[in-house]
Order: structure tokens, then sequence, then C-alpha cells
């Protein structure tokens, strides 16, 4: 794992500090492109999320797509997981690298963010392995196995490349789905209205900063639709901690839609750091269901509502950008390597010390962000969990071009948040691995991203 790591910031120092581009092949190269699926789902008797896995309600998928212009190939991936942190989202994206037969930088792999899926780091495990009196928490050859399952698949998907010429953009209102977590009254205080919310009071309080609208994106062989991507954004789960697996409301959705359509089709979680689904959930099953029709109707009146424009090129850009890590109060690193090496400290205080350690470590060097465009169609890749400025933020620099934002690629900054929230206080904030600072930072670089002085 450590050569993996190694190779990856070999890669970044490459890239350097200015946006690559990557523009695809002439206009009389064919593009072509092929779907991948393949299960991401931990045996039974792996740690979950922060909980043993008892059963599996549902198999957690990986699901992608590999693009070809006849001289590089590039591939977007999205994984029904919470978090991929530090080494692990490295071992997803350099393994379906070689097996795509291109390089990591041309590889997008988001987590859709359900909770009732895996949390993973794998440098935090190694960190607590290393230890005088180690511990062990994450199964590693768990990772290994479904990361060469996936990577399987990709190689396998390379045999069924077939042309395609036309993209589609579509976008639709998401009815009774997405509201905010970050309530505020009118004295200024913060509310947190979780994923779940069983207060009257917090429920009646207005959606709030939300991004309305559920985008397509579809690619088609002249009229016959091959992929549909569908972008949301929004917390993706409504009740979790119990050892079970489940790929929540927007996977139900996401399957019966490819199930119904015979197409097939992915699903990206946006900037959905502080939106959630409590306005409208209970954390029952009668509200999970009613949540997956809804986002199902968004997704099929996103479909009816899609242009199609014809398409011959690719080009893929990347960012690199730094987020400087914080280090105060509970983040403080030398009272971290005193826990983690401390026998007598309780076991999860021990694995909080690992994490916040190896995702300091990792913030050290460049994040890589990337922008793919197809003709009309863009997607930004992000990583973290950014808040819903940011989608606002990158979808307003170009409001006559379709944009969609793809959340949840590296997970080590977890919460990123506009600079103002750290003076509101509330939830986000306080979770954040990254300054406050680091809005401008992002910012900067998705301005370089999409073009935008």
């Amino acid at each position: 794992m450590s050569r993996v790591i190694s190779a990856i910031a070999g890669l970044v120092l490459l890239i350097g500090g200015v946006s690559t581009p990557a523009v695809g092949a002439a206009a009389d190269s064919p593009l072509r492109m092929a779907t991948f699926v393949s299960d991401a789902t931990l045996p039974l008797g792996d740690v979950l999320y922060s909980e043993t896995l008892k059963t599996i309600e549902h198999p957690l998928l990986a699901k992608g797509v590999v693009l070809d212009d006849g001289q590089r190939r590039y591939v977007l991936c999205v994984v029904d997981w919470c978090t991929m942190r530090n080494a692990t989202h490295v071992q997803f994206q350099t393994k379906i690298a070689a097996a795509a037969a291109t390089s990591p930088e041309s590889v997008a792999v988001q987590c859709v963010h359900q909770h009732t899926a895996p949390t993973f780091d794998a440098s935090a495990e190694q960190l607590l392995r290393q230890q005088a009196d180690p511990l062990t928490y994450r199964n590693l050859k768990s990772l290994d196995e479904i990361t060469d399952r996936l990577a399987a698949a990709v190689r396998q998907a390379l045999d069924r490349l077939q042309p395609f010429d036309t993209v589609g953009i579509g976008q639709a209102k998401v009815d009774r789905v997405a509201a905010t977590r970050r309530v505020l009254t009118a004295e200024g205080r913060v509310l947190t209205r979780w994923s779940s919310c069983r207060d009257p009071a917090l429920r009646a309080m207005p959606e709030g900063d939300i991004d309305p609208l559920l985008r397509t994106i579809s690619l088609l062989a002249g009229d016959k639709p091959l992929v549909r991507m569908h972008y949301y954004a929004t917390h993706p789960q409504t009740y979790y901690l119990n050892g079970r697996a489940s790929y929540d409301f927007p996977g139900m959705a996401r399957e019966r839609l490819e199930q119904e359509e015979g197409v097939f089709q992915m699903y990206f979680t946006g900037c959905a750091g502080d939106v959630t689904v409590g306005k409208y959930n209970a954390g029952t099953p009668e509200d999970r269901a009613a949540l997956a029709e809804r986002l199902f109707a968004g997704m099929k009146a996103s479909i009816t509502a899609t242009q199609t424009s014809p398409v011959a090129r690719i080009a893929w850009r990347t960012e690199p950008v730094t987020l400087a890590p914080r280090s105060d109060g509970a983040r403080d690193p030398e009272q971290n390597r005193h826990i983690v090496a401390d026998p007598n400290a309780k076991t999860a205080e021990r694995i909080q010390a690992a994490s916040r350690l190896a995702c300091q470590t990792r913030l050290r060097e460049p994040i890589v962000l990337s922008l793919l465009e197809l003709g009309p169609a863009r997607v930004l890749h992000l990583p973290g969990e950014p808040l819903i400025a940011f989608q606002h933020f990158a979808c307003g620099l170009q409001p006559d071009r379709f944009l969609a934002v793809a959340g949840y690629g590296l997970g080590t900054p977890g919460y990123i948040c506009p600079q103002r929230a750290f003076a509101e206080g509330g939830y986000e904030p306080s979770a954040s691995a990254v300054v406050p600072e680091s809005e401008s930072v992002l910012q900067a670089a998705i301005r370089r991203l999409l073009g935008s002085p």
C-alpha cells in the first residue's frame, strides 16, 4: 500500500500547481464507452460504518463507465460507500486506472455516502497496526478483495467498448426530498436537522438553502441511450447504525429505473455536506419508500427534459489543490500521537486519533480535482463533503452552461465549509478537518477548472 501512495504522490508532484487539460482525439476518431458494475459489499462480521455488519438488505455496488476517445481513457466510478479516506481512495483509483490502462488522474472515484455502508481509512488502520501495542479495526483483506473484483469488472468492460456519438443533458426539480441541515433561527442560532428527524418544530421549518435540481447526463448511440448519470445534492440516508448494509433510497430509485428502462443508471451525490432529508424523514421504512419514489420521479422528469447534441470530443482537466489541515483542539497532532500509542486509551479514542493523524499527513499533499466535458455536458468532481454553497458557486460562475457536481471523492478533508460557517457554529464546521480559509482556495481551483476568471 505504501508503494501505491508513493506513486500517487509522485504523480501529484508531476502535475504541479497548474491545471492540466487533456483534450480528446480528433473529431473523426469515434468515441467509445462501456459500463461496469461490481459488488462492493463487505463480508458479514466486518465493521460497516462504525458497527459490525450483520445483514445485507441490498448489495453495495460500484458502478462506472469507461470513456475512450482513441488516444486516452477516462473512468467515472461511483460506489455505494459512505467515505473513502487516504489510502483507501488511492487503492480504488489506482486499481481502476491499471485495469483501464490509463493514469490515476484520469479516474474519478466518488462515494454516494450512504451511512448503511463502509467508512474506510486504510492509512489509519496501518498506523494502528504499527504501534508497540497494535490495534486491528478494519479488514484490509476485504478492501483488497473488493478492489480486485472491481478492477476485474473494469478489465472485462474493455471488451464491450461500443461507439457513442450523442450526449443528452436534462434537469428537473425534485419534490420534498432535500432540506438544509443548518436551520438558522431568527436569533442567529444554528439548529441541526439530522437525516432522521422526529421534532415537529424542526420538520416544520423551511427547506432552506438547497439545490432543488436533479441533473442527468445521458450517453447515446444515435437515439439509443447507453448510460444515464444522475446528480443530486442531499445526504442519502434515512436510518442506519443497525448493522445493515443498504444502498438506501437513492439506490432504490436508481436500480428501479435501471430495471424499468433497461438502461445502465448511475447516481452521484453533489455538495450535500449541509443538506439532508430530515424534514421529510422520521427514520421509518415508509418515509424511505416515499423518498425513493419522489427521487425516482425526479430522475424520470430529468430524462423527459433531456436535450441531445452530437459529441465528438472528450475534454478532461485536472487541478491540484492544497487544503491546509486543522491542528486546533482535539486535532493537535502531538496529543493524537500519544493517544494512538497509549495501550490504556479507549479503543474508540485510538481509532479516532489515528484517523486524524492519517488525514493530517495526507493533507500535506495536493488533492487533484477534475472536470469532464462532453459537448454541452460538464461534470465537476470534488473531494470531501462540500457544503451546498460550493455547488451554488460552481454553477453560478457560468449560469448559462450545464454543470453537474459530484462531491464525496477523497474523503480526507471531511466537511469543506464556507468561512462564515465557522463564525455561525453548528455541526459541520466542528467536524471539518481543514481550515476556514479552504473556501477561497477551493473556489479559486474551481474557477481555474471552469475557465472562469
